[in-house]
């Protein structure tokens, strides 16, 4: 498959972040459009920006490109800066001095175009009887590392750790990238919200020399709950009553995730009103609240006979329903 430098055609550099190849993305897809660009190749432009942002905003497809790729940009970053070196002014040697160096014979002043080219060859494929590459001064930082990781609504309240694993690579004494996979075992602290992010500095992907390694990054999800529905940093949750107990108002109790609280409905309390219980929601500075909220019963008692039972019950036994929360 033909070399494309995806990276160039987006004019970032590789270590670039996310939102840098986005930004790059659509500066580049509004100059070349064809519906509004006037420049010659416009098109062939759009879909080469285009193909290079499909492989770069995908952070699996972006580590195989750069595994697949890495020899060709070491040697052509290696050529670059070596190119810079020699374009700069050299002292001139004192022709009239005595003591001069003398000039090396013709035979050894430059090797043949084709062992250089078939020297590179080596370098790049590693192959076989070939001493592994001389450093040649090239240190790249690693890119950034992005993944997502799950945790439980009431890990939110005390914190926890969880085990991720991604992918990573490591080179060989030839410099070739091998494929591998670890796994790092990560604090989580609780008030994180869905959304958040956790920066593990120098946990990215490896530089090259003595470049830097690159940061990861964890994305936080909240699982969704059987019971809560959450909101930033409140949460919601379902109070089922019959139509008599909001009417005429009752106390009950409401689980948390800390544990069950005593909630007084007030007399008259409709279906779908909200009852603020403050702080009670995810952790934080200020914390969430949690809120109750007033729902139909999802027995109702309809049948006469299902009414006399139920108020013979509660004569008997000075019954208080409870909502189906407790369970």
């Amino acid at each position: 498959m033909k070399f494309k430098d995806h990276y160039a055609t987006l004019g970032i550099p590789r270590d670039a972040t996310q939102d840098a190849i986005k930004n790059a993305y659509r500066k580049l897809a509004r100059k070349y459009h064809p519906d509004v660009s006037r420049e010659m190749y416009a098109e062939i432009r759009f879909k080469e920006v285009g193909e290079a942002y499909a492989v770069l905003k995908d952070t699996a497809k972006r580590m195989a490109y750069d595994l697949e790729y890495r020899p060709a940009f070491n040697y052509r970053e290696a050529s670059a800066k070596r190119a810079q070196e020699q374009a700069r002014p050299q002292p001139q040697a004192n022709t009239s001095s005595r003591n001069a160096a003398p000039k090396e014979a013709p035979s050894a002043a430059k090797a043949r175009p084709e062992d250089n080219f078939g020297h590179i060859l080596d370098e790049m494929m590693g192959r076989p009887g070939t001493p592994p590459p001389k450093p040649r001064g090239v240190h790249i930082h690693g890119s950034d590392q992005h993944t997502k990781v799950q945790i439980d609504l009431e890990d939110t309240y005390h914190g926890t750790t969880r085990n991720v694993s991604m992918p990573t690579y490591m080179t060989d004494e030839y410099g070739m990238p091998i494929v591998s996979k670890r796994t790092l075992k990560v604090s989580i602290p609780k008030g994180m919200r869905s959304g958040q992010t956790l920066r593990l500095a120098g946990q990215g992907f490896p530089g090259t020399g003595d470049g830097k390694a690159g940061d990861l990054y964890l994305e936080i999800v909240i699982k969704p709950h059987r019971r809560y529905r959450v909101d930033g940093r409140d949460i919601y949750v379902d109070v089922p009553l019959n139509s008599s107990h909001a009417e005429q108002g009752t106390v009950v109790h409401v689980p948390t995730p800390e544990g069950s609280v005593q909630l007084a409905i007030p007399p008259g309390s409709g279906i779908g009103r909200k009852l603020r219980l403050k702080g009670k929601g995810i952790p934080g500075d200020p914390a969430g609240d949690m809120y109750a909220v007033i729902t139909k019963l999802s027995q109702p008692i309809h049948t006469a006979v299902a009414q006399k039972a139920y108020r013979a019950l509660k004569a008997a036994f000075d019954f208080a329903p409870r909502t189906d929360t407790e369970r």
